[in-house]
This record gives structure tokens, sequence and C-alpha cells, in this order.
């Protein structure tokens, strides 16, 4: 493989017009493509093989018209002091909200709350619910704007007014502010890394060009594949991260051949023969992590894995073909690694030789040098500190509760939250979170009785403090019964009341042929919770199974891929705990704006198994190929650890802060659920890249020594021969004849 991409980095250097060509007709047509496609809404969200989704299926069949998964909007009244929701002047005010909310063209129904008993017993809280044809990310602007004003119309007569529902949910919108935040940390970062402003720009141009034609694709690809407009979120994310890594370590190891001596395209066409290698199984190791996705069998995530994952091919292809083809463009103006320090350090040898006749001393090591003669001199005492303070820190994580953010888990700031607040203060906390109780008795022999023996039998559990009347449809054979728990609806109790109720199903179906289903919003988290819950396990062997053995291929060794998977495992138990500490608990909650604890989003340990997996992968990789390609070379173990860290720790360190600026700006979102994804990632990726890769890592190996790179002979003889360390391009420096002139080396007048 280092051979084939050598070639490939030497092509694109010498036809960079023709391959920068491609990469802009592509962004160009990607562009078009997505300026021209009709716009698509939001993805339908659906969990197949669940209670709750076959519930919701059954009464798209039995309730036609009903839309039974269509959004909710409630607007919420407060009388002020000294008056009651029954007064005449405030009826009125409610009367004309009702009249305004029923004029929407997506609206199916409007409840008046002093004729459905929506009013506290205290008289003082209110309530209206608006019921919409479709889901409530589906909803067009103009509803919710139509619901917003209706709400602003009552408020100002004087009434406390606050809006709630699912219906005023919109697409998960990052905004620009967490790119330009990481975008500009990264910035910073790439310029000390690489010594200049040309360097440290072609990272960021190409990851942009690579995301740019990415999510351009998806957006046009939106309304065919209902892709949704969530879809491009982790595309976006995940995209740049790597986009701007890989180009870092191609353009990193060419300033490195360049201080070798090596003209300038056949620097580039070892940068891309050797690190482009291992961008190569990186990439690979994250288009795994992120399409294995699919395993959880939620048609939502399946899709946002995909997506990202076709993401970071062009991510890799542009950091293959583009970052050569920049290369030669750039010429002279990126100048060989190190030549600024060591003409500084040539000055002052030669000065103080002058002034004192001294020889010049050796040039000081690196600090990537320096800490790796340190872990190699205390490996020992290094694991058990990394091990066991990751260990602590993950401690929490057995306190993990999974749950989907609801009304209750907004900001104190907004409508969605008083509305939820207010609610809870006039009819209890289970009031935001009823469960909808699917009854099909087609089967039974006296439908009217199985319905009224489940509502009679709901009524008896504990945590129940309303049951409605059983609701028939036309034909008599199902009917839908509400209940209202005690608590509210991130509750453990309320989850167990879900778990009581279809305990019970079995003896009634037994008593009267009718199956009885839970389902509603809080009935469906339960189920979403559970399933990834139960798919987490295959999900991680089937991701790490598929990466140990191309972990295998890469560096020939049995070993180094089973500490890298282990190291892995306890980098994302650390960041679990970590989240579970903040954002459950609450600790050090202020300081990253968390104004409400609660339940961890079941989709974050899923999530950050898939992403992180990925990402400390390509950390392995381009950290330990190069201690790989030092061992096959003839140094010694402990030398090639420390000869691996020399070259690779500080550009390995740079990839992660750029991770972690990328992640890290959008802490500051005010949506829950994308605060804690950015902490989330930004966390493990610090624990995976400081601590296991550039402590844990060179302790393993110092203390394995070659037996880390043992490998029995049967399967070295069985596996491909990927030569990610280049020894084939060792090879075209054995044959090339001696003493003539080197056709890559550039001529520069003198």
């Amino acid at each position: 493989m280092a051979t084939f991409l050598y070639k490939l980095g030497r092509l694109a250097f010498r036809r960079r017009h023709f391959v920068v060509l491609i990469w802009v007709a592509l962004l160009t047509l990607a562009g078009v493509g997505a300026a021209s496609a009709p716009a698509a809404g939001t993805t339908s969200f659906s969990i197949p093989g669940t209670e709750a989704q076959k519930a919701f299926d059954l009464l798209e069949q039995r309730f036609p018209g009903a839309s039974a998964d269509g959004a909710t909007g409630r607007i919420v009244f407060k009388a002020p002091e000294g008056e009651k929701m029954t007064d005449a002047d405030n009826k009125a005010t409610v009367a004309k909200t009702v009249k305004a909310l029923g004029d929407g063209s997506e609206v199916v129904s409007v409840t008046d709350p002093y004729t459905t008993n929506a009013v506290s017993k205290d008289g003082t809280v209110a309530y209206t619910s608006v019921r919409y044809d479709v889901p409530g990310m589906e909803l067009a602007d103009s509803t919710r704007d139509a619901l917003e004003a209706a709400g602003e119309s009552a408020r100002d007569t004087g009434l406390t007014v606050d809006v709630g529902g699912d219906a005023l949910e919109a697409g998960a919108e990052m905004g620009a502010t967490g790119e330009i935040i990481g975008l500009a940390l990264a910035a910073v970062v790439l310029v000390v890394t690489l010594g200049s402003l040309v360097a440290a720009g072609l990272p960021l141009l190409t990851a942009i060009i690579g995301v740019g034609i990415g999510v351009s694709t998806i957006t046009a690809l939106a309304n065919a594949l209902d892709l949704g407009d969530t879809t491009s979120t982790l595309a976006l994310m995940i995209g740049l991260a790597v986009g701007i890594d890989y180009a870092l370590f191609i353009v990193s190891r060419y300033r490195a051949e360049l201080a070798e001596g090596r003209g300038r395209e056949e620097a580039a066409g070892r940068a891309t023969g050797t690190a482009g290698s291992a961008v190569v199984f990186a990439g690979l190791t994250v288009v795994i992590a992120l399409a294995g996705l699919a395993v959880v069998n939620v048609p939502m995530l399946t899709k946002m894995g995909l997506a990202a994952a076709g993401t970071v091919v062009v991510a890799v292809l542009i950091a293959l073909t583009m970052i050569p083809a920049m290369l030669g463009y750039a010429g002279g103006k990126i100048r060989p690694a190190n030549e600024k320090r060591k003409d500084k350090a040539k000055v002052e040898d030669k000065n103080k030789a002058k002034v004192t006749g001294s020889p010049k001393k050796p040039a000081r090591p690196n600090m990537g040098t320096r800490w790796a003669s340190f872990v190699i001199r205390r490996p020992a005492a290094v694991l058990l500190l990394g091990v066991v303070g990751l260990g602590v820190i993950a401690v929490p994580a057995t306190q993990l509760e999974l749950g989907l953010p609801d009304d209750g888990s907004q900001p104190t700031s907004t409508t969605q939250r008083r509305a939820y607040d207010l609610l809870s203060e006039g009819f209890g906390p289970g009031f935001n979170g009823p469960l909808m109780i699917v009854v099909d008795a087609k089967k039974s022999d006296d439908p009217t009785a199985a319905f009224t023996s489940v509502a009679d039998g709901i009524k008896g559990l504990k945590d129940v403090v309303t049951v409605t009347p059983p609701t028939p449809n036309k034909a008599g054979d199902t009917a839908t019964i509400t209940v209202i728990p005690d608590s509210k609806p991130s509750s453990t109790q309320t989850e167990d009341l879900v778990h009581a109720i279809r305990g019970q199903s079995a003896d009634i179906k037994a008593d009267t042929d009718a199956e009885v289903l839970v389902t509603g919003t809080t009935a469906m988290n339960i189920d979403f919770s559970q399933k990834l819950n139960d798919a987490l396990v295959p999900y991680l062997a089937l991701v790490v199974g598929l990466a140990f053995l191309l972990l295998i291929v890469v560096f020939r060794s049995i070993l180094v891929p089973l500490k890298a998977a282990l190291g892995f495992l306890l980098s994302v138990l650390a960041a679990l705990g970590a989240v579970v500490a903040v954002f459950q608990w609450g600790w050090l909650a202020g300081l990253i704006g968390v104004e409400e604890t609660g339940p961890i989003m079941s989709m974050m340990p899923i999530f950050m198994v898939g992403v992180v997996f990925g990402l400390a992968m390509d950390y392995e990789v381009f950290l330990v190929t190069r201690m790989r390609e030092a061992y096959v070379h003839g140094e010694s173990p402990s030398q090639a650890v420390v000869t691996g860290f020399r070259h690779s720790a500080r550009v390995v360190v740079a990839a992660a802060i750029i991770m972690m600026a990328v992640f890290g700006g959008f802490i500051g979102a005010s949506d829950s659920m994308i605060k804690m994804i950015g902490f989330g990632l930004a966390i493990a990726v610090f624990f995976d890249a400081f601590v296991v890769r550039m402590a844990i890592v060179p302790a393993v190996l110092a203390l394995l020594g070659k037996k880390a790179w043992w490998l029995p002979r049967w399967l070295d003889r069985a596996l491909p021969n990927v030569d990610v360390e280049g020894e084939g391009l060792r090879a075209l420096d054995d044959n090339r004849p001696k003493g003539t002139a080197d056709e890559d080396r550039e001529l520069i007048p003198a």
C-alpha cells in the first residue's frame, strides 16, 4: 500500500492543477445540487420492534385520520394573584385563544379547558391542547409561529401564559458559533504545530472543502432518501475534525521528509506513502464505527452514521490527493521541520564557539522524546497511575441512568420549561408525560368488557393518579385509555409503572383475548432507551472485533491491537463517568451552563462508543505505526517507542487539541443534548489522547518489549502485507543508482 500511495502522492503533486480542478468541480456540483434540491423536512422518528411503535402503527390502522403520532401543543394559563381562571374576563381570553388556534391548516383539534376539565382544582391554572396532523419535527414554521403568537396575544391581557409540547420542537440546529470557535482554535494549534500560516492553512482549507462536499451531498439527497435536516449534524462535526487531523498528519510528515534532504515531489510522495497509509486505516476504523450504528436498527441513527461515514471517506480521499497537490502549489513556503530551530541553534553554537572556543553541545531532545524516555524508565508506575486514575473517574458510570430530554430539561428561561412547571404545579408532575394505553380487542368476544377490565386493572396500580374512560374506535374493536402517572416523565417511578402495565398484559390476554399495548411519548422514550441499551454490547463487539482484525493487519501483532481496544474501553468508561458526574449529579455543572440535571441522553453511550472508538484508533494508528516503522527498520523495542514519540507525539497532541476544540465549541449551545454531546466527546478525546495513548500505550509497550510485536508464523503468512511502515519505499532507495541526480529536487537560483 505504501508504494501505491507513494506513486499517487507524486502523481497528485505533478498533476496538481488537474487534481484541484476535480475537487473544486465536485464541490461546485454538490453545492448546486444542494441549492436546487427540494427542501426536506426532518426525517420521521420510528423505533422498529418496540411495543410503543407497534401501538402507534395499530392506531394508524384502527383510528384512520386521528394522527396518532401527530404533534401536540399546549398553552398554559395562570391567573394573576387573587383571580381564578374561571373568572369571566379570563374565560373570554381563553375562548379567544382557542378560536385563534383552530384556524391553522395543520390543526386536527383544539380543546376547550372548561369542557374537558382542564382547570386545576384551585382554579388558578388551565390549559388548552392543540393536536396536529404531522409529527412535531415536521410542522411548518408558520404553524409554530401561530402557536406562539396565540400565547403572546393571551399574555398581553395580564395572564401568565406559556407554550409547551412537542409542537415547538425544531430540528437540532448547531448554529455557526460552535464551528467558528472550533476552527479558530484549530487554526491557532496548526500555526504553532506547523510553524507557518501557509502550512496551517492547508488542513483547514481541505477540511472545509471535504465537509462542504459531504454536507452538500447529504442536503441534495435529503428529500429523496428521507434524510432530514438533522442527518448532517454528525457528518459536520466528525468530518471537520478528521479532515483537519488527516491533512495535519500528511503535512507534518512532508516537513519531516524535507528535513531529511528529499526534494519536494519526493517528500510529498513519501509523506503520502507513509502517513497516508496510516490515514487510510485510521479512516477505515472511523467508517466501521459509524456504519456499525446500523446494528441498532433505528433508521435515524443508521442514516446519521452512514452520512458521517461517507464524509469521512471524502476526508481520506482529499488527504491522499488534494494535500499533495496543494503542497506542490505551496513550494518553498512550507519549510522543513525544525528548520528555524536548527538555524537558531547553529548561530548560537557558532557564536559560543567564537567566544569560548568550546565545541557545540548536542541538540536538546524534543518534548516527545523526553516524555517517552521518562515513561520507559518508570513504565509500571505510569501504567498504574493512568489505569487507576481513569478507573476512579469512571466510577460514576456505574450509576448511569438513561432517558431522553423533555421540556423539564430545558433551561428555565424557555417558555417550554415554564409551561412544564405550570402544569406540574396545577395538575401534578405526571401530567407532562401521560401514557396512552391501546387495547386491541378484535379477537375478544366482549370488547367492551375487555376495555373496562383493563381500565380497572390500571387504576389499582401504584403511582397512578388518573385513568380516563376507554375511548373505542368506530368498529368498537380497539380503544385508547389515557393514564396520568404520579411522577414526572423521566423518573424511574414512571418507567416502573410502564413495566407494571405491560406485566398485566399476559393475564388480560388470557382472560379476555385482548392485547394491551403502552405507547405515548414517555413510553416511546423508555423503549428507545432500552433498545439502545440492548444494542450496546452487540455493537461494541462488532465494531471492536472488526477494528481488532484490521489492526492485526496493520501492526502484524496480537497484543498491540488488544492493548488498543482495552485502552479505548477505559477512556470511554471514564468519559461516561465524567458525563454522569456533570449532567446527572450536577458536579461543576455551573461551569458549562447546565441548568437542569437528569438522566443521560439514551443515545449518549452508543454514540460515544461509535465516534470515540474511531477517533481513538486514529491516534493509535498514527502513533504506533511510527514505532512499528522504527522497529521494522532495526531499532530495539524501547528505542522504537522513543522514535515514535519523537516524530509523532507533537502531531498527535495537536490533533487531539484540534478535536477537543471542535467538539468543545458545542458546549456553549443552549440545547442540552448538543451540550452533552460536545462535552462527552471533548472529554473522551482528552482521556484517550493524553492518558491512554500518551502514557498507557508507551508504558505497556515498554513492559512487553519484543513480545508486543509477536505474531504466530502461520498467521503472519496468512495476513496480507499492507506495508504501512513503508518498507517498500526503502527498497526504492536501495534500487536507485548511486551518483545520479535527484530528479525530484528543485533547482533554486543562487
